[in-house]
């Protein structure tokens, strides 16, 4: 028989002395080695050894048995947790996605190794310091800088953009955008479609109409920007408050509200500032990051069924959160084919449609969108969350594109699906506003406030509704309450522009405090110049030269025909008294305010030029002013006992000039920020009107002037095209 090896691998002994070390008796062996296998023995002994020498314990078959009885108990197990619904594994990944550092939408063994320093942050990975989230507290997934979907919001999200930031002196436009903070418009694309339902667009002013600085319209803004609240995944099922929204569709290069631009304003700009006692309580930017953001449950957007497909869904979503949007596109529709029935699908299906009409700046495929949220909205067994979601994203998309109709119907559903959600009744009186229909939004909010008397959302907006009734002095605890709550979609621009402008009217020094503080907030460019439809960087002064403006040849053209321009107003005041038409823009405080317009919007009205006719012919070859789409060209009659209150217009991209028509030798003068003028006869006033101006006429006859505005000489050729108009 072969010899065999002792334990430490020496040499080979007999099969009788392996036999007799293995069973412990006496051996006639000499010397160390009799007693090492004696010791050697007594060990095997101990723990359990054999009198065959073999290692107890269990044998190979034993082993495999049990093995396959455990791998079949947990394999039970986790498909009755599954099955149960034992786990949320929705608010698991969550919250592991809080330390997703890569950007790919989840924690991965790349992320763990960029947490533990061995792998170095993307370049393309964007961080946020904690003041630049919004809102406060909040992490926000980013996805590869040139993605052109809605990267993963976090879970504990408070606002949803969706509804406000516009300019607080316009009507309503359709077309009207904002400008970025760069000032500079995107590239143009010739091949944007254009929205074409008789809902999209309101129709054309009448001849002799004036629509510029009305303050109390309601108008909503939304930049086309990479803030899409799309990522649903990450979403809390709270209400979208967007304050940042102009309707718009595609069919021009879009522009965000800009910021923190102009002139400052000198200590002692403002005058008996130091009289006011009152502190402004308005929560500030840091005290509401170091409020611990309020615990609320992830949205959960799988059925039964949609969670035995989940690794496809996550697949699809995925891609969907990279970016990849035609590849997430093709395999969510791969998805709708293969499971018709499944929400999360279908839902999955309008994200990527909405991206990709942001991607291609698509009004067609944005309809498909909007009519594929429906789809997914109105499927059996839709989890309630989705139904929320998908109808919530259906009416901002409508909104996008001017379908406010259709918007309010939809809101109008989601009010009777949800009747405890407030939040829901707020976009509700939203809706109403941007319809116009005041009398029902008010009632929405006051239906809101008789539940939850704290709500700042509805307070600012029924405080802006009886401002709008001329009922100034109710509106301003509204307006000054709700701004100072600090509740999402309250630090808005406009807020804060009617609070101050209702303080003015009742002579409270207030409103310059106010006016300062939306400075500070980034709303105004300064104090005096708080106009919301900015381009950053341009000049900013509220009075200039002919010189300065570079449009010395109009003013010059102005002022030698003079009385040709005065004498063709006067003819139209004496012979056709109807195209003077009353300012209707809640601007005076009092008096006889007229005016008769030539050009709006850079489009020529025809029929007030018959009445005009060299005038017209006059200012053809001047395209600075007839062809800005952001001014008009207008006579402009003041009858004694007039006061304008003060107020700014919309946008710094144009200047105004007013040339003097006839003019009472004294009584009649214009403030503009700080300074004080009067007209004369036959020459021209220069002035920024997006700066804080005011008239008074206190003369013994009519003041006569001819109005023209012109584009801001900084303007570029190319803004100067894609500029909205207003």
């Amino acid at each position: 028989m072969a010899p065999r090896k002792n334990a430490k691998g020496g040499g080979g002994h007999s099969s009788s002395s392996s036999s007799g070390s293995g069973s412990g008796s006496g051996s006639p062996s000499t010397g160390s080695s009799g007693s090492s296998s004696s010791s050697g023995a007594r060990r095997e002994a101990k723990h359990g050894g054999h009198k065959n020498g073999r290692r107890g314990g269990i044998s190979g078959g034993s082993f495999f048995t049990w093995f396959m009885v455990i791998a079949l108990l947990g394999v039970w197990t986790s498909v009755a947790i599954v099955w149960f619904d034992l786990v949320d594994y929705e608010e698991v990944l969550g919250k592991l996605g809080v330390y997703d550092a890569d950007g790919d939408g989840d924690f991965d063994v790349d992320d763990a190794k960029v947490l533990l320093g061995l792998k170095e942050r993307s370049p393309s990975e964007k961080t946020f310091p904690p003041e630049e989230a919004k809102p406060p507290a909040e992490l926000e997934e980013q996805a590869p800088e040139g993605a052109e979907v809605q990267n993963a919001e976090d879970e504990v999200k408070e606002q949803i953009q969706s509804l406000l930031q516009e300019s607080v002196h316009t009507e309503y436009d359709p077309q009207l955008e904002a400008e970025g903070p760069a000032g500079e418009p995107q590239p143009e694309v010739e091949d944007f479609l254009t929205v074409t339902d008789g809902d999209d667009r309101f129709e054309a002013l009448e001849p002799g109409a004036v629509h510029e600085e009305t303050e109390d319209s309601y108008h909503m803004e939304e930049t086309a920007s990479q803030d899409h609240p799309n990522d649903v995944e990450e979403m809390m099922h709270e209400q979208e408050r967007s304050e940042e929204a102009t309707h718009q569709d595609y069919a021009e290069p879009v522009y965000e509200h800009s910021e923190n631009e102009g002139i400052e304003i000198s200590d002692n700009a403002i005058e008996d500032s130091s009289i006011i006692s009152e502190e402004i309580n308005v929560p500030s930017v840091e005290e509401q990051q170091d409020t611990p953001p309020v615990k609320k449950k992830k949205p959960k957007l799988l059925n039964k069924f949609d969670k035995t497909i989940k690794a496809e869904l996550d697949a699809a979503e995925r891609l969907r959160k990279r970016g990849k949007v035609e590849e997430a596109m093709n395999a969510f529709e791969e998805l709708v084919c293969k499971y018709p029935q499944s929400p999360r699908a279908r839902y999955g299906k309008a994200q990527c449609e909405d991206d990709l009409a942001e991607k291609r700046r698509s009004n067609e495929v944005l309809r498909r969108a909007i009519e594929t949220y429906q789809e997914a909205a109105s499927l059996p067994d839709a989890p309630t969350d989705l139904v929320k979601l998908s109808l919530k994203r259906r009416s901002e998309r409508q909104q996008f594109l001017g379908h406010m109709r259709g918007s309010l119907l939809t809101l109008q559903r989601l009010v009777q699906l949800f009747p405890g959600d407030t939040t829901l009744k707020n976009d509700l009186g939203v809706g109403y506003l941007l319809m116009g229909d005041n009398d029902s939004a008010k009632k929405v909010y006051e239906e809101v406030l008789n539940v939850t008397p704290n709500d700042g959302f509805a307070k600012v907006h029924y405080g802006f509704i009886l401002k709008a009734q001329n009922k100034i002095a109710e509106s301003i605890p509204y307006l000054k309450e709700g701004i100072e709550s600090g509740d999402p979609g309250t630090d808005d621009g406009r807020f804060y522009f009617h609070l101050g402008d209702a303080m003015q009217r009742v002579g409270n020094k207030e409103a310059y405090k106010w006016y300062e503080l939306g400075h500070q907030r980034g709303h105004f460019a300064s104090v005096w110049q708080r106009s919301l439809y900015n381009v950053n960087g341009l000049k900013a002064q509220p009075w200039w030269t002919p010189r300065e403006t570079g449009y010395t040849e109009l003013v010059k053209s102005l002022e030698r025909n003079w009385k040709l321009i005065r004498d063709e107003g006067l003819m139209v005041m004496d012979k056709a008294k109807g195209l003077f038409l009353p300012e209707d823009e809640n601007l005076r405080e009092k008096g006889d305010w007229s005016q008769f317009t030539l050009w709006q919007q850079g489009r020529k009205n025809e029929n007030a030029c018959k009445g005009a006719p060299k005038t017209c012919a006059l200012l053809e070859k001047f395209s600075e002013t007839t062809g800005c789409r952001r001014g008009q060209i207008k006579y402009s009659i003041m009858h004694p006992g007039t006061h304008v209150w003060p107020h700014t217009g919309p946008t710094n991209c144009r200047l105004r000039m007013h040339l003097g028509l006839v003019i009472p030798k004294e009584g009649c003068k214009i403030r503009c920020a700080n300074e004080t003028r009067a007209w004369e006869e036959g020459k021209v006033l220069i002035f920024d009107d997006s700066f804080e101006h005011e008239v008074w006429q206190d003369a013994s006859s009519f003041r006569l002037i001819f109005i023209v505005d012109v584009w801001h000489p900084e303007l570029t050729p190319q803004q100067r095209r894609s500029l909205p108009a207003i």
